[in-house]
């Protein structure tokens, strides 16, 4: 039995409180889903300016009536630092996910990331280290690796900064080492590698490029390549970001607290070889999309390759990512093509 399938035992039998922050957005709601499921006990914090309310409200219909009364929302803002004391307010865990995302949002509006995502992020670290939560797991981010050009990314070797967006989630992990320094409260850093799956928001001049382009498919919308189409990254199913999340909060061993792991396969896929892996994923869900992608300029900010390196998590964390490129974006196209056949 792996480390997290003995997590996922042990969970109902002495239900814990979460808090998730930026519950109503991709990530949050599926660890919301997930930690119902499990019986626990979970406080959600959103101020809906990338979540949305279907995506509770689409968690509400996949847990059971006694899961879903185990769920208490607070509409705040990490920004406000009353917000976060409440929402700390008797809570085991945090999973703290909201943020500004996006490498072009930063580059239009760098005081708006930077307010959210270092003051915010601030803001939650006093409120857990006050409440004196067991664990303080944060969403850090690829985007740290900069203009290091070496394959795969290792989690202590890393170069300079590329976007606004990379240099917040940067200081995020700055701060959360001083915080385990200074004050021994335990935090560990997730750095995400292009997550993917259902409830990801496709609309938007900020949509991730999965969603992006698999409503444009199905919609008969022109689909855009950003460059030669070469470009590759690490894509990581939900559910592999996920475990990545019960795991690190749960973690009793002191060598694996105040660490910062990568979380994702471990693999590359080009922008080319991904086109063709949602046209024929769409093409097995009755969506039929012959158009050829359109390709047009290189994206500042962007890196030109991603790749990790998961063999820390795997051997501090027991991180075993169960899904790949392939089965993830199988597993995720039958939500896209319901989702957005209801719209």
């Amino acid at each position: 039995m792996t480390r997290y399938e003995q997590l996922l035992q042990d969970l109902p039998k002495a239900p814990k409180t979460w808090l998730i922050t930026g519950v109503a957005g991709f990530i949050g709601s599926n660890l919301l889903e997930t930690l119902l499921k499990l019986d626990q006990k979970v406080v959600g914090l959103d101020n809906f300016a990338t979540g949305h309310q279907y995506n509770l409200d689409e968690v509400k219909d996949e847990v059971s009536e006694d899961q879903w009364s185990r769920f208490s929302f607070i509409q705040g803002d990490i920004c406000q630092l009353a917000d976060c004391q409440k929402a700390c307010a008797g809570v085991d865990y945090v999973l703290h996910q909201a943020a500004l995302g996006s490498v072009p949002r930063s580059l239009n509006d760098p005081i708006a990331t930077n307010e959210t995502n270092i003051s915010g992020f601030l803001n939650m670290l006093v409120a857990a280290r006050d409440a004196e939560v067991s664990s303080f797991t944060y969403a850090a981010s690829s985007s740290t690796y900069g203009d290091h050009p070496g394959l795969p990314k290792v989690e202590d070797v890393i170069g300079k900064p590329l976007s606004p967006y990379a240099v917040t989630k940067y200081v995020n992990e700055l701060y959360a080492d001083v915080f385990a320094k200074s004050y021994g409260f335990n935090t560990i850093g997730l750095r995400y590698f292009n997550v993917f799956g259902k409830r990801q928001d496709p609309d938007g001049a900020y949509a991730a490029v999965i969603p992006k382009w698999t409503a444009a498919m199905i919609n008969g919308e022109e689909v855009y390549i950003n460059g030669d189409g070469e470009t590759s990254r690490d894509f990581c199913y939900i559910d592999n970001t996920v475990q990545a999340n019960l795991l690190a909060a749960a973690t009793s061993d002191p060598a694996a607290r105040n660490q910062v792991y990568n979380v994702a396969v471990g693999d590359r896929t080009d922008l080319n070889q991904l086109y063709s892996a949602i046209q024929s994923s769409l093409g097995d869900n009755g969506v039929s999309c012959a158009k050829a992608p359109l390709y047009r300029d290189f994206r500042a900010g962007d890196v030109r390759h991603s790749q990790a390196d998961v063999n820390k998590a795997k051997t501090l964390l027991g991180y075993g990512p169960e899904f790949n490129i392939e089965s993830g974006i199988s597993k995720a196209m039958p939500w896209y093509v319901h989702f957005l056949g209801a719209k």
